[in-house]
């Protein structure tokens, strides 16, 4: 299968690498420059489970994408915020028999896809894979994770298992999820919470959980994720939800861990994907009649602080 990776950070390389070992034809697609120019001349580096590896991947910048390269499953690893950039890169390249995997983190991400491509082609998931980059071209892979994924169309079920298992053929350990929008909506919500409060209070999960009056703040946020998704026919518990947000505060597992949109936006000074968590449900919120204050002011508080620290 000629596999298209968009999006060629920690995990998009850790996808690419996986399935280029199963035999699967790979392209890497990325706006990083020196990264792109790094897989070029050294190759895809990697401390994979203590294995010191480099692999030769093809990898391309997204402004020089060859017209007549073919893509029948396009992964989509980008930031949510570089999403419809590297769409229209793309789009030259998408015919009507590409597969469009998105395994984003976040809610929404159809409403900019179904620009490019039809529903029918399109596939959400979630991955519990765990990747760092350490450089351009370089990334440290260790331990084990899972793929879950389902089709935005019901109708294309039998093209998601295919599309799982040519994933689990890979190692990546992959399942079809019927219930997917279900799986989506609580990591969502759970990135709602440490994500956005780790980025305000600009602290890591052992820290947020230990201030009391966070609980609170938590509750109501997850309140409003779960209104909207019971909307859209997405029924969660609260309860397994707040168990899965309470097992981050542990300093001897997740505890010591600062969040992606930390690092975006406190570390590096990145736009973060706020508008696809806490800003998706304040806009669903509008669209349903549902109040979310708590998302609302979330939002508009990363917006500002994106401004204050003159976020790119």
């Amino acid at each position: 299968m000629k596999i298209t990776i968009a999006g060629a950070g920690a995990m998009g390389m850790r996808f690419g690498l996986m399935l280029h070992r199963s035999g699967e034809e790979v392209t890497f697609i990325d706006g990083y420059k020196a990264n792109v120019l790094a897989l070029e001349e050294k190759g895809l580096q990697a401390n994979y489970n203590g294995e010191e590896v480099i692999d030769q991947i093809k990898a391309y910048d997204m402004t020089a994408i060859p017209t007549d390269l073919t893509i029948d499953l396009l992964i989509l690893f980008t930031k949510s915020t570089q999403l419809e950039d590297m769409l229209q890169a793309v789009s030259g390249n998408i015919s009507k028999n590409t597969k469009l995997l998105c395994l984003l983190n976040g809610i929404g991400h159809e409403k900019v896809i179904e620009k490019y491509l039809s529903l029918e082609q399109v596939f959400i998931g979630t991955t519990m894979w765990t990747a760092g980059m350490e450089g351009p071209g370089r990334v440290k892979l260790f331990g084990k994770g899972s793929v879950h994924l389902g089709a935005v169309d019901k109708s294309q079920e039998a093209v998601g298992k295919e599309i799982a298992a040519v994933l689990t053929k890979a190692g990546l350990n992959a399942h079809y999820a019927s219930h997917i929008k279900e799986m989506i909506y609580r990591k969502a919500s759970l990135n709602g919470c440490m994500n956005s409060l780790c980025t305000i209070l600009e602290a890591n999960m052992a820290e947020v959980g230990a201030c009391p009056s966070t609980e609170n703040m938590i509750h109501s946020i997850v309140d409003e994720f779960l209104a909207v998704a019971a909307k859209e026919d997405v029924h969660l518990e609260k309860e397994e939800i707040l168990a899965n947000i309470h097992s981050c505060y542990d300093p001897q597992t997740n505890g010591k861990h600062y969040p992606s949109m930390y690092q975006d936006l406190i570390k590096n000074h990145r736009l973060t994907e706020i508008d696809y968590l806490n800003g998706a449900i304040s806009e669903k919120g509008k669209a349903y009649g549902i109040p979310t204050p708590y998302c609302d002011l979330i939002t508009n508080l990363i917006h500002a602080k994106e401004k204050l620290l003159e976020a790119k």
